[in-house]
């Protein structure tokens, strides 16, 4: 239980980091908010619960897959921002795609050979 408080501590301390910093130097908040923290930290997680190192690499290279679905949303919410709607119908917007990309994802990426 302490295990996964710590976890918990560290990985909300980044987050709150990034927010913080995006208030003053949005690029820079932008930046830190980017970098593979949680991915990184995951695996860390993973590696110190079980160091195996198939399921490490299995593990990478589906994370890898898994991002490229969440990407579009960085360009659809601030292209509805640009032109007037809201905040949290944008966000909403760019959460609908990313998930249906995922669902799009998840279904054809075995069929071109993809182990997520």
């Amino acid at each position: 239980m302490i295990q996964l408080a710590l976890k918990a501590a560290i990985s909300g301390v980044l987050i709150a980091a990034a927010s913080t910093l995006a208030k003053r130097y949005p690029g820079f908040g932008a930046l830190v908010a980017s970098l593979p923290l949680v991915s990184v930290l995951g695996m860390v997680w993973l590696w110190s619960e079980k160091p195996d190192t198939a399921n490490m690499a299995a593990h990478a290279s589906a994370t890898f897959w898994y991002v490229l679905p969440s990407l579009p949303m960085f360009l659809l919410i601030p292209a509805l921002l640009h032109r007037g709607i809201g905040f949290w119908p944008a966000l909403l917007a760019g959460c609908v795609l990313t998930i249906a990309l995922y669902a799009v994802l998840t279904w054809a990426g075995p069929r071109f050979g993809l182990t997520l």
